[in-house]
């Protein structure tokens, strides 16, 4: 009979927020693939678990993940945890997930403590629409394109980022995004937990002139609605209502929905926008 893996997501900071689940299987899986050994046997004491650990990281994942699926097939029981929060979320497993479904073998996902959601709500910002994009590239270039296709997007932005690399980040989304309203939160669930509110000038300020330390969610506001409308309103503002139309028209949208897009723009009615497209092709 083959065996099952486990997906096991683990506290954040606070030990205390494992489930009743998580626990559960963790104590009757036959191994544990671990991110970092040493680290998840503070978890693993702390609740007095003792199971055989495997080492399960980043670097030997592809390498790894073959030999999972083998003691699987073999009727091993898996748990795969990583140092913090879900695996395969900016973490090593998404690979055996892959795996798992190539290779037909049976897998669970056992949920539990995120810092994508904590920090979202902490933010005050939008949840009703979020972008999660995790941590950014660390090439310059690479990164500046990413920050730079966000700036379009109108949802909340949430990203994830080392101590030593964050003045530079919060640098970069102040040029590539403006000076948004964002929340950078630290050490999310640990005792030294800080949510720092306001725009991204501040908050740069604020980190400029104190050690850094910690793992940090920051969270940046989407485009707002008033920019989005100042935005499109550039576009046309200068056309006659003739150019208007055409302008849709050519982007291959009938004459009818061309007409009813700049009477939305315009705020008048459809006829008032209708007699000025009678002779456009």
């Amino acid at each position: 009979m083959m065996g099952k893996l486990f997906l096991v997501a683990t506290p954040i900071g606070n030990l205390q927020d494992i489930t009743l689940r998580g626990l559960e299987v963790l104590k009757n899986v036959d191994l544990i693939a671990a991110e970092d050994t040493r680290h998840s046997l503070k978890l693993l004491n702390h609740f007095n678990i003792k199971k055989p650990l495997v080492s399960y990281h980043k670097y030997n994942e592809n390498e790894k993940s073959m030999e999972l699926i083998k003691k699987l097939k073999d009727g091993y029981n898996i748990a795969l945890i990583s140092d913090a929060g879900t695996p395969g979320i900016s973490d090593p497993g998404s690979i055996m997930v892959r795996n798992c479904i190539k290779y037909g073998m049976n897998f669970e996902i056992i949920p539990g403590a995120t810092a994508v959601t904590t920090a979202l709500v902490y933010s005050g910002l939008d949840t009703s629409k979020f972008i999660f994009i995790g941590f950014l590239p660390r090439d310059v270039k690479s990164k500046m394109g990413i920050l730079e296709d966000m700036a379009e997007r109108r949802e909340t932005l949430i990203f994830y980022e080392a101590p030593h690399r964050l003045l530079n980040t919060l640098k970069q989304m102040r040029t590539a995004l403006g000076n948004r309203y964002a929340a950078v939160c630290r050490e999310l669930t640990k005792i030294h937990e800080e949510i720092l509110r306001s725009t991204l000038e501040e908050i740069l300020n604020y980190y400029e002139n104190r050690e850094i330390r910690g793992e940090f969610v920051i969270v940046v506001k989407g485009k707002s609605e008033e920019e989005f409308m100042r935005e499109k309103r550039q576009k046309w503002i200068n056309l006659s209502v003739e150019e208007h139309i055409k302008m849709y028209m050519d982007v291959g949208l009938s004459k009818k929905e061309s007409v009813k897009k700049v009477a939305k723009d315009r705020n008048v009615s459809k006829s008032d926008i209708y007699i000025h497209s009678i002779n456009l092709q």
